[in-house]
C-alpha cells in the first residue's frame, strides 16, 4: 500500500521506493539530478559487449551505470510492459548506440522517469537535471514518456564562470530540462533582479523623494477601434495610435499624481523602480553562481547543488503545502528548499551516506527531529536491521552508525572503497577554552569483531590529531580488556562544560553499542553550540512576495481591466524633455 505524502527520508533503490510506497497522481513536483559524470569529465571509447569499439566517442557515466544482467532484464522489462513508444524509443536508441554504460544509464533512466511519470499529478512538472553530454538522449527519452507537446522548455544554468578545456570551448553550463504531465501545469511567474545597467540606463531621474523613475509613453498602436481614440487635457494620440487606457484610468493616473506632461503638453505615465517586479524569468539562468568553497551551505559533497537554484525552481512550479519529490537526493537541497517554501516532501537516497547528511542538514537549518518532525524508512530501527545492513555492506553501515550521533561522516564521495581515513569515521565538534576554542571528537564504527587493540588504535589517532574525546561504535559487546584499555585513557578536563559527574571531567574514550544507542544510552560529550549547525538559508518566498520578486506594477486603486492595453514595461520612451 503506498504511504501518504508526509515529509519522508526513504533509505533504498528509488524504483522500489516508487513502485511501493509512492501512490499515482500524489505528487506536485518532481526535481532529479541523477548521479552522472561525478568524477570528472572525461570521455569513453564505447565497446559493445562482443569487445568491438563503438564508432564515436560519446560521455559516459561509466561511475554508475553499467551494462550487465540487470540493465538486460531493464530494458526487456521496458520492451514487453512500457508503453509502445517508450519501448520502440528504447529499442532504437539502444540499437543506434550499442549496449554500454550509456545506454545502461538510459534503460535505468527510462524505467524511473516512467513511475515519476505515474506518480506526478495531471497538474504536476517535472526538472530534470544533466550535462549536455546526455541531455539530447534524456530529452528523447522523456518527450515518449510525457509526450513531445508537454515539453516546456530547456534551462541553461551557467555553473561557473570560466572552465579551461583544451582544443574545446570551456564547458560552464548544465542543462535541466523541465516538463509537464498536462496542458493545466502549475507556473507561478518568477522575476529576476534587473541588470545595473538596465536600472542606470532607464531610470535616470529621481522624485523630490529619492525615488527612481522612468516615463513611458501612454498610447499604443492602434488596432482599428476607436476605443482609444479620444482627445484627454487637450491632447489626441499620435495618427496611428490610440491611448493606452481608458479616460477614466487615465484621471486616474493623474489624480495618483502618476503623469508627467512633456514641453508639447503629451502625458508620459511615472514608472517607479521599487515598483516593478524584475525581468520575468528567462530559459538562461546566469544569476546563480555554484557553491564555492567559501559558501556557508557547503557541506563538501561533490554534486551538491546551491540552495537558490533549486528554490526557484519550487516557486515556480509548487504552490505552499504541495510535494515535492527528490528521488536522487544526496545531500538534500531540494529538500531543505522545499521545507524553507511550505511545501510537503519526499526524498529518496541509496546511501545511508545521503541519508546521513540530510538529517544532519534538517536539524542544523530547521531544528527538525527524525521519527518527530518527519519519517526515515529503510533505516535499522533493531541491532538485527542493523547486523543485515553490516552484512550488505559494511561502508553503508558505517555511515548509518554515524548518523546516530548527527557527527560528520567522513569520506563524502560516495565510493565503493573506503579509502584511507586514518582512522576518523566521523567529526564532532565543540567549544571550549577561554577562547572558545574548536575541539574535535573523533567517532570510530566497527561492525565485525572487536579486541582491544581497536581502543588502543584509538589512543593513538587522538593523540596524533589532537583531539579531546574518542567516541567507539560497536556492534558486538565490548571485552573486559577492551574497557580497561579505554579506562586507562584517563580524562578529557574542560574549562568550559560541567563533566558528566558534576566536575569538568569527561572520560576520553567511550564505548557504546548499537543496542545501547538505539536504546537511548548515548556518549557522554559537551554540548555542540549553534554556531557548528548550518545557517538556514535565506529563502525564496512566493512569486508575489514584495521582498524578493517586487511590488504589485499600479496600484491597487486604478487597475487595469484585462480587456484593456497594460503599458509595455519594455516599450520606447517618448524621448521629449519632461516640464521642469
Amino acid at each position: 500500500m503506498p504511504d501518504q505524502p508526509t515529509n519522508t527520508l526513504y533509505y533504498g533503490d528509488n524504483l522500489d521506493i516508487l513502485r511501493h510506497h509512492i501512490a499515482a497522481n500524489s505528487v506536485d513536483l518532481v526535481y532529479l539530478d541523477p548521479p552522472f559524470n561525478s568524477n570528472a569529465d572525461y570521455n569513453v571509447i564505447f565497446r559493445e559487449q562482443s569487445g568491438q569499439k563503438s564508432a564515436a566517442q560519446i560521455k559516459a557515466f561509466t561511475d554508475t551505470w553499467h551494462w550487465d544482467d540487470g540493465a538486460n532484464r531493464a530494458r526487456e522489462e521496458i520492451l514487453t510492459g512500457a508503453p509502445e513508444d517508450v519501448a520502440r524509443m528504447l529499442d532504437a536508441l539502444v540499437s543506434f548506440i550499442g549496449r554500454n554504460d550509456l545506454t545502461a544509464y538510459l534503460v535505468m533512466m527510462t524505467q524511473r522517469l516512467i513511475e515519476l511519470h505515474r506518480v506526478l499529478k495531471p497538474t504536476g512538472s517535472l526538472y530534470l537535471h544533466c550535462d549536455p553530454s546526455a541531455s539530447h538522449y534524456l530529452k528523447v527519452v522523456l518527450d515518449a514518456i510525457f509526450g513531445p507537446a508537454n515539453f516546456r522548455g530547456e534551462i541553461v544554468w551557467k555553473r561557473t564562470s570560466a572552465h579551461n578545456d583544451p582544443k574545446r570551448p570551456g564547458r560552464i553550463h548544465d542543462i535541466v530540462l523541465f516538463y509537464s504531465k498536462s496542458d493545466e501545469y502549475t507556473w507561478n511567474t518568477v522575476y529576476a533582479p534587473y541588470s545595473k545597467e538596465y536600472t542606470t540606463s532607464h531610470y535616470r531621474l529621481t522624485d523630490d523623494k529619492g525615488r527612481r523613475y522612468r516615463l513611458d509613453n501612454l498610447t499604443a498602436p492602434g488596432h482599428g477601434s476607436n476605443a482609444g481614440i479620444y482627445e484627454w487635457q487637450g491632447k489626441r494620440p499620435p495618427q496611428g495610435r490610440m491611448w493606452s487606457l481608458t479616460q477614466d484610468k487615465m484621471d486616474a493616473l493623474l489624480a495618483a499624481g502618476r503623469i508627467r506632461f512633456t514641453k508639447s503638453g503629451m502625458p508620459e505615465y511615472i514608472r517607479y523602480l521599487d515598483e516593478m517586479p524584475g525581468v520575468p524569468l528567462q530559459d538562461v539562468w546566469d544569476d546563480i553562481p555554484p557553491v564555492n568553497a567559501m559558501a556557508q551551505e557547503r557541506l563538501g559533497y561533490p554534486t551538491q547543488k546551491p540552495l537558490t537554484l533549486l528554490e526557484r525552481i519550487i516557486a515556480a512550479s509548487s504552490n505552499p503545502g504541495e510535494v515535492v519529490l527528490d528521488p536522487f537526493c544526496g545531500c538534500g537541497t531540494a529538500i531543505c528548499a522545499a521545507q524553507a517554501l511550505g511545501r510537503h516532501w519526499l526524498g529518496i537516497d541509496i546511501t545511508h551516506l545521503a541519508i546521513s547528511l540530510m538529517k544532519s542538514r534538517l536539524k542544523s537549518m530547521f531544528g527538525l527531529d527524525a521519527n518527530q518532525a518527519y519519517r526515515v524508512i529503510g533505516e535499522p530501527t533493531d541491532v538485527a536491521g542493523a547486523r543485515q545492513l553490516a552484512l550488505d555492506d559494511r561502508y553503508q553501515f558505517q555511515y548509518w552508525a554515524v548518523s546516530l550521533l548527527e557527527a560528520t561522516a567522513q569520506g563524502q564521495e560516495q565510493k565503493s572503497k573506503k579509502g584511507a581515513d586514518k582512522g576518523i569515521d566521523g567529526i564532532i565538534s565543540f567549544l571550549d577554552g577561554t577562547n572558545r576554542k574548536r575541539e574535535t571528537i573523533i567517532v570510530q564504527v566497527k561492525s565485525g569483531h572487536v579486541t582491544s587493540s581497536h581502543i588502543r588504535d584509538l589512543k593513538g589517532v587522538l593523540d596524533r590529531e589532537k583531539a579531546a574525546l574518542g567516541l567507539y561504535i560497536c556492534l558486538e559487546a565490548p571485552t573486559r580488556d577492551m574497557k580497561d584499555e579505554a579506562n586507562s585513557a584517563g580524562f578529557y578536563t574542560s574549562t568550559l562544560w560541567p563533566g558528566p559527574h558534576g566536575d569538568h571531567k569527561w572520560p576520553r574514550i567511550q564505548i557504546r553499542t548499537i543496542e545501547e544507542l538505539l536504546s537511548g544510552r548515548g556518549f557522554e560529550i559537551p554540548p555542540r553550540p549553534v554556531q557548528f549547525r548550518q545557517a538556514a538559508p535565506v529563502t525564496q518566498k512566493a512569486p508575489t512576495a514584495p521582498a524578493l520578486w517586487g511590488t504589485a506594477p499600479l496600484a491597487e486603486e486604478v487597475p487595469l481591466a484585462e480587456d484593456e492595453v497594460e503599458i509595455d514595461e519594455e516599450s520606447e520612451e517618448s524621448g521629449e524633455e519632461e516640464v521642469s
